[in-house]
């Protein structure tokens, strides 16, 4: 199994990223605040006015380590990554396969039985820590996810597996303000929001599967896929649909649960957050390197996985499912199991 490494987020404003030797040089102010042996690293991430060396940017595509800008708030901004790696048959079956509906039905439908079923576990463990509280909003809503499970099993028409992933997720948000448990006047939930969020919890929402989105490219990168072109969601310039497939049934196990905990247990708070002219939300340095943080703990959380029934890092999940796709892919397995919450 490939070992979990780290990824090195960058936040602080006007630092400076260089190289010395196989080591990564983190400078604010011309001093150096970090250096990091690169061989430690799967990626870096850069929030804002972070600024790099061609000569390290050169350096960590040699060494595969991809390098991600974003804006203050996540929004994806451009990539830096070395040549394509993997087997070029794979990529062309997957093309193939992409341009088929009947293979693009297949794998979609099981992203959203994953997708759906987590998010029905979701509700289901609120439900059950909270058993003493009468939720009958959240136990309708776990009982017509139910039913919308059944519904993509019988369907073969790709548009209505993406009408009934949409109806899912109206009703899985329509609740997701009852699970928020402590701090509601800072952080009340009426609607999934983004581009841009207009509250504090969208924020975090938005921040997250962001990050969530840079993992899983790079996982499926590294099996040999073309994160670029997906089954679910379709091609579209500058967007890795692929990844937006398989984040899918990994946003509710390990983004929004964060996002549920952070709040839960008051590990940030409103002051954390500014409302811009334009009505968007963002966290300032302070909770955005919380929230990191966080994210890092949980990635190094242990599970079971489901399918191959080993005990992995949560962080290695993205890379599991983009290699078990690559098997179904090839022809190796007879589906691809989605990641499936227990």
């Amino acid at each position: 199994m490939r070992k979990l490494l780290n990824t090195l987020y960058v936040s602080t404003q006007g630092s400076y990223l260089s190289k010395e030797g196989e080591c990564i040089i983190v400078s604010v102010e011309r001093e150096e605040k970090l250096r990091v042996p690169i061989h430690t690293l799967s990626g870096i991430v850069c929030f804002g006015n972070i600024m790099a060396s061609p000569f390290l940017m050169g350096f960590c595509a040699e060494k595969d380590v991809g390098v991600s800008f974003l804006s203050e708030n996540g929004s994806f901004l451009a990539r830096v990554k070395g040549p394509v790696s993997g087997n070029v048959l794979l990529r062309r079956q997957q093309y193939r396969m992409a341009d088929s509906e009947s293979s693009s039905v297949d794998i979609a439908r099981f992203v959203l039985i994953g997708k759906i079923s987590n998010a029905r576990t979701v509700l289901q463990r609120f439900l059950r820590d909270y058993e003493k509280n009468d939720y009958n909003s959240v136990k309708d809503v776990v009982s017509r996810l139910e039913s919308s499970i059944d519904r993509l099993k019988r369907t073969n028409v790709l548009d209505e597996l993406r009408g009934i992933e949409g109806d899912s997720a109206k009703l899985y948000f329509s609740v997701f303000d009852n699970l928020i448990t402590v701090q509601k006047e800072d952080f009340v939930f009426k609607e999934r929001n983004k581009r841009p969020p207009l509250d504090n919890t969208n924020a975090l929402l938005s921040f997250l599967y962001t990050i969530l989105a840079h993992d899983v490219s790079s996982a499926l990168e590294t099996v040999g896929l073309d994160p670029a072109v997906g089954f679910l969601h379709r091609d579209r310039p500058g967007r890795d649909s692929l990844a937006l497939d398989i984040m899918e049934e990994l946003r509710p196990f390990i983004a929004d649960r964060l996002v549920l905990s952070l709040i839960n247990l008051r590990r940030v708070s409103g002051k954390g957050f500014r409302k811009t002219e334009s009505g968007a939300v963002m966290m300032d340095d302070a909770t955005r390197k919380e929230v990191l943080i966080a994210y890092q703990e949980r990635k190094r959380d242990e599970i079971v996985h489901p399918f191959l029934n080993e005990k992995i890092s949560v962080g290695l999940i993205p890379f599991v499912q983009a290699l078990l796709l690559s098997r179904y892919i090839r022809g190796d397995i007879d589906g691809y199991p989605p990641f499936l919450w227990r």
